[in-house]
């Protein structure tokens, strides 16, 4: 596998664009569109919060064929809690665009991101699918994923490829998230594509395992939203021999797929709120996989924690305090506890180590902490970012 410069457009037959139709303010992009120039296969993860927003309901419809061919994505409105309304918007969306793009309203997945409550204006709306979609080209990847942030402070795009069968396979990403950043999702969407040939049902198995190990084991504030998903599109124009469970190309594929989503979930938790670091946990010698990643998230997770690292204070006792009510098995007596590769406790003691060392590892923008359960060989990694004065600034004033 390799990277390579671009994002959403660079599989073959995907084109995109962003625009900004009213919504944001400023002239901010705000209206994001991804096509296919085929039907692709489709497959797709959401948030668990039980307010799911009308976008989200209308696309768990439309995906229950496991066929899509278009992304409409508006940002600064959630179109959330706002009953039968807000599910006529969304319909009306995937319409509009179904008909911009002469393809079926029930093969557009239909998403939204930004402040729950109020009506989404479907004239502005209507305008923008309109104008998105006189502009598609396979350069439009870009605006897309700049058309997709709220409080986001950069677009977060990653492609790659590899191959398979000789064939040249290539997968490409955009997301959005800032703020409202826990598993299970988060104020997140996320969006892949791919030219791969896969089974629908192999490509499900993939993105939710994929998922499992990324997007839901990053941590900004400890808040789930309403709206969040991540949808993968595969046309299959890489003509490679199709995947399916059973393939001997389905690993290389899940790794590259993992790897891609693994760097968005990291950009997304270094862009947090007000954040200045990023944080990497890893949790290793757990009994489990569940146990690793249970500790993992728990530490990540925590405000004390995350507010130690801002002060750049090496206080490990907040790391073991939130290990020890993360229901992962724990002995006390057998735990290590790194800060970078500074050892500061063993066997749940701690060690007279050097502050001065230690506050320069909590310098860097990326700190990474490590805990040895020493119990068994499973091992996993969450990821967050401090806690700054910013992130109150930022969420006391969000919707002006």
């Amino acid at each position: 596998m390799k990277y390579i410069n671009g994002g959403i457009t660079s599989p073959q037959g995907f084109k995109a664009a962003g625009v900004a139709c009213g919504i944001r303010k400023k002239g901010k992009k705000d209206l994001a569109l991804v096509y296919s120039e085929i039907p692709a296969q489709a497959a797709a993860v959401y948030t668990l919060n039980k307010f799911q927003a009308a976008p989200l309901q209308i696309t768990k419809e439309h995906l229950q064929d496991g066929i899509a061919q278009a992304i409409v994505v508006n940002s600064g409105i959630a179109n959330a809690c706002m009953g039968e309304q807000g599910l006529k918007a969304a319909r009306e969306m995937a319409e509009i665009t179904a008909e911009a793009l002469q393809i079926k309203a029930e093969d557009v997945v239909v998403a939204s991101t930004g402040v729950i409550g109020i009506p989404l204006p479907m004239d502005l709306i209507s305008n923008g699918i309109k104008e998105a979609s006189g502009a598609l080209s396979f350069d439009g990847g870009a605006d897309a994923a700049e058309a997709i942030k709220t409080t986001d402070t950069t677009t977060k795009e990653v492609a790659c490829q590899l191959e398979i069968a000789g064939k040249t396979v290539t997968i490409g990403a955009m997301a959005k998230g800032s703020g409202m950043i826990h598993p299970n999702m988060a104020t997140m969407l996320g969006f892949i594509t791919t030219d791969a040939s896969i089974e629908s049902k192999c490509l499900q198995k993939v993105l939710q395992r994929a998922t499992d190990a990324t997007f839901n084991m990053i941590s900004v504030d400890g808040d789930t939203s309403t709206n969040d998903m991540v949808v993968i599109l595969a046309n299959g124009l890489a003509d490679n021999p199709t995947i399916t469970t059973e393939s001997e190309y389905l690993k290389d594929f899940e790794a590259a797929i993992v790897e891609v989503c693994t760097i968005l979930a990291r950009m997304i938790a270094q862009d947090g709120e007000g954040a200045t670091k990023l944080i990497e946990v890893e949790v290793v010698g757990a009994k489990s996989l569940e146990d690793a990643r249970k500790g993992a998230k728990a530490i990540c997770a925590s405000n004390l924690v995350k507010a130690a690292i801002f002060g750049e204070d090496a206080n490990w006792g907040r790391i073991v305090t939130a290990l020890g009510y993360s229901g992962a098995e724990v002995d006390p007596h057998q735990v290590d506890v790194y800060i970078g590769d500074l050892l500061v406790a063993q066997k749940g003691t701690g060690l007279a180590f050097d502050e001065d060392r230690a506050k320069q590892i909590l310098k860097e923008k990326e700190v990474k902490l490590k805990v040895d359960l020493n119990l068994g060989e499973a091992r996993a990694k969450a990821w967050g970012c401090d806690l700054t004065y910013d992130y109150v600034k930022i969420n006391a004033d969000y919707r002006s």
